[in-house]
């Protein structure tokens, strides 16, 4: 994880913070499912829809402020947009919020966002190096992936086997 400059770090992790109480605040006994101040407002038809949308604008406008691309403001803006709509739907709206989460996938956004701009001006091995190591291997793993399910075939999936004649001729088996 590259390092950010402080004055980002502390503004996103008060974010941070505020996406868990909107998202995350409350665990539901017996199910263990996490609910925030959010879903709660959301109850309340109308008024608590928009009083949710508050707390998700100015994570946006931080976004904003903080200097996220285009692109992640229009998919931060499309997930809150997405949570208002569907969230306005009496009931299925308040269970739709309870797993939509948009407040905490906007700051994992904004955090993604502000990461990779911080490392374009590292070096390349270094940029490399922080890559997931499945990232690195995959291309690898795929190739071996495929010559373990050639290998795996059955005796009603085995090929024929062709012989080819030292004159470029094949033969028959």
């Amino acid at each position: 994880m590259p390092d950010l400059p402080q004055h980002h770090e502390a503004k996103l992790q008060s974010l941070e913070r505020l996406a868990q109480r909107m998202d995350r605040a409350f665990r539901i006994p017996g199910i263990g499912l996490r609910v925030g101040w959010d879903s709660i407002a959301g109850l309340v038809p109308g008024i608590g829809d928009a009083l949710a949308l508050a707390p998700a604008g100015y994570i946006l406008y931080s976004g904003y402020q903080l200097g996220a691309s285009t692109g992640t403001l229009a998919r931060m803006a499309a997930n809150t947009g997405i949570d208002a709509v569907i969230g306005s739907v009496p009931l299925v709206g308040d269970l739709f919020d309870v797993a939509w989460k948009s407040n905490t996938r906007n700051t994992e956004l904004l955090r993604r966002d502000l990461e990779d701009s911080a490392s374009r001006g590292e070096p390349l091995p270094k940029r490399l190096g922080r890559r997931a190591f499945s990232k690195l291997t995959a291309p690898r793993e795929f190739g071996r992936s495929l010559s373990y399910a050639r290998s795996r075939t059955g005796p009603e999936q085995q090929q024929p086997v062709i012989r080819q004649h030292p004159l470029n001729r094949f033969l028959d088996p």
